[in-house]
């Protein structure tokens, strides 16, 4: 995939506040009765818990934490702490309590010892990458001063708040504080937030680098390691307000969906190459927004599950989810996977847009060794729809020059000289349906006037440009150019017919029936999921046999999905997900024209990934 955007542009207007800055609006922490019926693509998916689950304020938040001595607030990346200290005050002052609060940032190692801590894993400040730390969050703290503050005399009660604040081994109530993904980033370019144990906002770009390799790994660990301490979780992606819920009652509906279909709340970020077909098609997205580049369908590093109750919307992350019980999730595969969600769905809007980069990929050892990463970034694009000129890069020309075509790339980046690429790499017709094939090493690109759907490993970051046709960034700016980490990833073998007999995707029908069609798109060796499509006039019915399915409609109006007795639907374009403990479900088509709808998942055999 990605390219991804750190930075939104500053040239049009923005929907700004004090503390975010993106043309996208915050999801609505309430919905009525009649905004919960969406007639089409729903870019606020949520699943009912039943009434009485979610509560909504500060000041009910107050009058449940008041009977308490001491409680902990402890919160992820992002989380506007004087805000919350602030909301909370007031509503203890009209409620007559008296709090105490202890800072846990006041217990933050000095700054220059916390860069030091943190330099092995971002590299140089011009280094796209760094890699995956091993810190733990105790590592950012003075931990024997913290571990030794105690309660406050005089006061009702003593709140200990701050992202770390249950390093603290109080026996009290622990309450959570979360932010999505996509929150934290429109925060951290309205410098509205810093990194884990600093005391200023960087250039976005670098922040988001320190957040990726160090403070999302750290945060996630710290999480994972006080799930049993959590007592209340609280979503805090709004100004001045939270939704909260007991975590009793949460662990309960996730482990519902654990057993169910559910799809994940979408996001959208505009890019260079960006177009314009969700734009046009997708109800909620800022039509005065440049473009949109990418919609992060199941990105699920970035993206949330929203829960709903009474109306009020909780956002907690995916991974949750895959903390409570990997095991219902992804089946036979989750030893080897652990609490880490292997498949990425996600679109490429060049819809009246331009082409993407000229790149590759890392191979597996190479992110394994220089990332830190578990799996890499294996791809492919589903052609959902196109134009009748849309085109795919892939491959290298039969008898390609290494040298050449090095030379030319460098000579491109050091002088703006523009690449006849073409010389160097084939150009395809893309048609409705088509699946090309992008292992690891493989030189692609989307051109123009596609809708990609990329069914892809995870990992989304991992992109190695190595021309990008002399443009600039939404900021002006030129945008980074990564030849050296591509020549020492880059396979030359996938030249000539070779391109169109391994990495163009030809369908073989499995299964036939009087009105269904299963169609295997077989992927390539080197990818651990394969990609089923399954066409069908009125129902279908399938097994998960113990592995988790990513499915998406990619023809047609809607489906009903069956699973025991529930009925849930979905709309064309949208993504949805089937655990593993499903065992089964049944499609229903709801539209009058057979539909289609394709289906990734995980391969019986992944030995390559072991070795």
């Amino acid at each position: 995939m990605s390219e991804i955007s750190i930075q939104s542009p500053e040239t049009h207007e923005q929907v700004r506040s004090r503390f975010r800055k993106s043309t996208q609006a915050v999801m609505p922490f309430h919905i009525s009765a009649k905004q919960s019926i969406v007639k089409g693509y729903d870019m606020y998916p949520a699943h009912s818990l039943g009434s009485g689950k979610i509560k909504n304020g500060y000041a009910s938040l107050a009058g449940w934490i008041k009977s308490y001595p001491a409680v902990v607030i402890d919160g992820y990346s992002g989380v506007l702490w004087d805000e919350v200290q602030s909301c909370l005050t007031e509503a203890f002052a009209k409620q007559g309590v008296k709090a105490g609060w202890i800072r846990v940032t006041d217990y933050l190692k000095h700054e220059r010892d916390v860069q030091d801590l943190i330099a092995p894993f971002l590299g140089e400040r011009d280094a796209v990458w760094g890699t995956r730390t091993t810190l733990e969050l105790e590592d950012f703290f003075r931990v024997e001063e913290l571990k030794a503050v105690r309660e406050s005399d005089g006061v009702d009660c003593t709140i200990l708040i701050g992202t770390g604040a249950s390093l603290v081994d109080w026996d009290v109530p622990v309450i959570y504080l979360d932010v999505p993904k996509n929150e934290i980033q429109y925060r951290m370019r309205a410098r509205a937030i810093t990194n884990l144990g600093l005391h200023n906002p960087d250039e976005p770009v670098q922040m988001y680098k320190q957040f990726y390799f160090v403070d999302w790994v750290v945060l996630n660990k710290h999480k994972a390691s006080i799930s049993n301490r959590i007592t209340i979780q609280g979503d805090v992606q709004w100004e001045q307000e939270i939704n909260w819920m007991f975590r009793k009652d949460l662990a309960g509906g996730l482990q519902h969906l654990s057993e169910t279909v559910l799809r994940v709340r979408p996001w959208f970020e505009p890019g260079a190459w960006g177009g314009h077909w969700m734009q046009e098609r997708i109800a909620g997205l800022n039509k005065d927004e440049i473009n949109y580049a990418w919609s992060f369908e199941l990105i699920v590093p970035e993206n949330g599950i929203v829960l709903e109750s009474d109306g009020f919307l909780l956002e907690v992350p995916f991974d949750l989810l895959m903390l409570q019980d990997n095991k219902k999730i992804l089946g036979k595969h989750a030893d080897f996977f652990g609490t880490e969600f292997p498949i990425r769905f996600d679109f490429l809007d060049t819809w009246k847009g331009g082409n993407l980069s000229i790149q590759c990929h890392p191979s597996l050892k190479y992110i394994r060794e220089h990332f830190g990463e578990h799996i890499t970034q294996d791809e492919t694009y589903y052609i959902l729809d196109c134009k009748q000129d849309a085109m795919v890069y892939l491959g290298f020309q039969d008898g390609i020059d290494p040298d050449e075509f090095r030379q030319k790339l460098e000579e491109s980046k050091d002088k703006g000289k523009p690449v006849d690429i073409e010389n160097f790499i084939q150009v395809h017709s893309a048609q409705k349906h088509d699946l090309f094939l992008i292992p690891n090493g493989t030189v692609h690109s989307a051109g123009k006037n596609n809708l990609v759907l990329e069914i892809s490993a995870t990992p989304y970051i991992f992109t190695f440009k190595m021309y990008d046709w002399l443009r600039l960034d939404l900021n002006g700016k030129p945008r980074a150019i990564n030849i050296g980490h591509a020549l020492r990833n880059l396979r030359f073998e996938r030249q000539g017919p070779k391109v169109q007999k391994e990495l163009i995707s030809h369908p073989q029908l499995l299964e036939q029936k009087p009105d269904c069609e299963i169609w295997h798109l077989p992927t390539h060796s080197e990818h651990f999921y394969d990609v089923h499509r399954l066409e069908f006039d009125t129902t279908i019915q399938v097994e998960t046999a113990g592995s988790c399915h990513v499915l998406m409609l990619v023809e047609g109006e809607s489906v009903l999905v069956e699973v025991g007795d529930e009925i849930h639907r979905f709309h064309y374009a949208e993504t949805f997900v089937i655990p593993a403990a499903a065992s089964r479900y049944t499609l229903v088509n709801q539209g009058s024209e057979r539909a289609k709808v394709v289906k990734a998942f995980i391969k019986d055999s992944i030995d390559h990934l072991t070795s």
